[in-house]
């Protein structure tokens, strides 16, 4: 018997997982310290889309009297670094996510350092609380991981920026997917899943039913096809690549296995 009966759907199991991050403090969950705040209000700063490497300051818009929305960027981390860098540029920044606990990580951050910053609750894949064109720019980190179709996401990433706003995005390779995960936790790297995966169809209601126990998010890995062929499709067009590791977790000592691009926004360019 699934697990998931006592759960609306997928959403709501990762809304409730993340939350569940939150109290033991995952590693995304932890928000950043006074410090680094104090620095981004400097002009000295930098954020993640993916497990190590900053995203290049080339890579962003000037932020005067920039709209941001951090999306799906919950854990106090991205959205207040941006706040603080934005401040003296009167920058506004949105973080929006799926987790109550992860928005309430960032509020956290912004009445500690007295940040402007505003919180949303929602769905990565519906932006209905924001109308068209209302940002500049997109921050999108690692997350969409945890949706079964990413296609939504770029879409509406496309309608609420504005022409020639920027989208920032990490990802993960789906290579990543292809490996037996109990094994390769062992450090055994054995081949078992067709692209894409998904932990509602590729694998036993045992081994799902584990992952639910342990209170662990749902994953799914999406083709690049649709990571990167999505983005175009949506009406993006790809200015910026690059790739990252999470050292010691395999297939690291072989190759990167998450994904950062930069995208501008000329759907309604004429």
């Amino acid at each position: 018997m699934s697990l998931m009966k006592g759960f609306e759907n997928v959403r709501s199991f990762n809304r409730y997982a993340w939350d569940r991050a939150v109290e033991r403090k995952s590693r995304w969950t932890v928000p950043v310290g006074e410090e680094t705040i104090a620095a981004a209000r400097r002009g000295e700063w930098e954020i993640l889309l993916t497990p190590t490497k900053p995203v290049p300051l080339r890579w962003f818009p000037d932020l005067r009297s920039a709209e941001i929305l951090c999306l799906a960027a919950g854990g106090g981390q991205q959205g207040p670094i941006l706040a603080a860098a934005g401040e003296s540029a009167a920058a506004r920044v949105t973080v929006f996510d799926n987790s109550p606990r992860q928005l309430a990580q960032d509020r956290f951050v912004a009445e500690r350092d007295s940040l402007q910053l505003t919180t949303v609750e929602g769905d990565m894949r519906d932006l209905g609380a924001f109308s068209d064109g209302a940002f500049d720019l997109v921050v999108h980190p690692c997350s969409n991981l945890f949706i079964p179709d990413v296609r939504p996401v770029w879409k509406e990433c496309a309608r609420v920026l504005k022409r020639g706003g920027i989208l920032l995005a990490g990802f993960v390779n789906p290579v990543l997917y292809l490996f037996d995960q109990k094994k390769i936790d062992e450090g055994i790297l054995e081949v078992r899943h067709r692209l894409p995966y998904s932990d509602l169809t590729s694998i036993s209601e045992s081994e799902r039913n584990a992952y639910i126990r342990a209170e662990e998010a749902l994953e799914f890995g999406h083709t690049l096809t649709d990571q990167i062929g999505g983005q175009i499709d949506a009406g993006f067009a790809v200015t910026g690549f690059y790739e990252d590791r999470w050292e010691g977790q395999p297939p690291a000592e072989y190759t990167d296995t998450y994904i950062a691009s930069s995208a501008v926004n000329i759907r309604q360019l004429q």
